[in-house]
Parts: C-alpha cells; sequence; structure tokens
C-alpha cells in the first residue's frame, strides 16, 4: 500500500511541479511547494477520505502551501517589474484599442467556435499557460491569485500591495492579453 501512494506520488509530481511554477513564476519556490506536499502527504496519507481524486487532494494541499509561500513573499516591488508592465501595457492595449478605447478592427476578437469543447482539449491547456507565462509577471500573479487560487480582492491588495482599483485595473489587464493570446494562438484555428 505504502508503495503505491509513493509510485502515485512520483507519477503526479510533474503536474503538481507545473502548477506551482505557473502559480509561483519561481522554480525554486515551485518545488519546495511540491516537496512540502508530499511530505505532507506521505505523513498525512490516513486524512486522504476518498471523497475525491488523490490527485484532488495533492492540488489542494498545494494550493494552501502555494498560498502561504505567497503570503510569506516579501511585498516589495521593483521599480524594473513596474517599468516593464506599463510597457507592455502600454504596447498591449496600442495594438488592441484606439484613443477612445474601442477594439481597432484588426484586433477585434472573433467568434469561438466552441469553447466548451477547447476547454476538454489537454492541448488548450498548454497554450493558455504559454499565454499566461507571456502576461508580464504582477499581472499574471494578480490573475492566478484571483482566478485559481480563489484570494478576495482585498487579499490580493494586502499581498501584492496594490489599490484595489489598481487591482480590478491588473486583473483586465489580464484577461484582455488572455483572450487576445488565445484568439492568435488557439481560437484563430478553430474559425470557420
Amino acid at each position: 500500500m505504502e508503495l503505491d501512494r509513493q509510485s502515485e506520488l512520483n507519477a503526479l509530481r510533474p503536474d503538481l511541479l507545473r502548477f506551482a511554477r505557473l502559480q509561483l513564476r519561481d522554480a525554486g519556490a515551485a518545488e519546495d511547494a511540491v516537496q512540502e506536499t508530499l511530505l505532507a502527504a506521505l505523513t498525512g496519507g490516513h486524512r486522504f477520505e476518498s471523497r475525491s481524486s488523490y490527485k484532488t487532494w495533492l492540488i489542494s494541499i498545494l494550493r494552501n502551501k502555494i498560498i502561504d509561500i505567497i503570503r510569506a513573499q516579501s511585498r516589495e516591488i521593483s521599480a524594473t517589474s513596474l517599468a516593464e508592465d506599463e510597457a507592455a501595457d502600454e504596447l498591449l492595449n496600442e495594438s488592441l484599442f484606439d484613443r477612445r478605447g474601442h477594439w481597432q478592427e484588426s484586433a477585434r476578437p472573433g467568434r469561438w467556435a466552441d469553447p466548451e469543447a477547447s476547454f476538454e482539449q489537454q492541448q488548450f491547456w498548454r497554450v493558455f499557460e504559454a499565454c499566461l507565462d507571456h502576461l508580464p509577471e504582477k499581472t499574471a500573479r494578480v490573475f492566478m491569485m484571483r482566478e485559481f487560487l480563489g484570494f478576495e480582492a482585498g487579499e490580493i491588495c494586502k499581498e501584492t500591495g496594490i489599490s484595489a482599483s489598481n487591482c480590478w485595473v491588473v486583473l483586465h489587464r489580464a484577461r484582455t492579453g488572455l483572450r487576445a493570446c488565445l484568439e492568435d494562438s488557439w481560437f484563430a484555428g478553430a474559425k470557420t
């Protein structure tokens, strides 16, 4: 039984590591979070009640570890990362919107063929991860905290040191950037 659990943990480790890297954007911190998760699973395996899959249980442990790491990290934001975020946002906005904030004709999103079917495909999530990796680091972090880790806006503001209005702007930019990337990288191929 113990050997089966260890082999199952070894098989799930790459998925856990990929999830942690997406959340933390730091390979070392992701590795630490996964190691802590695996240790918790090995030492607390008797708490697994089979109400969900073993992988789901592990991801919930990992999610909590990631939240702990995010809360423990320094709240210091470098001037370089802010400048990079602003430059990327400006470039993105110029290519997508006119001066009045309306979609550029050439950048207007097309209709998605069948989004529900796309979500079921593993390839979609690979493209989504790649698009997420191309967002500015701060923007991706705020998006992941809100959408994947379930942080409330107030918690995000507290952890990242941004105002509530800035949080909503960053989330809007993240969603717009992801939509543009997915339009180009995924849904463009699904158009008829």
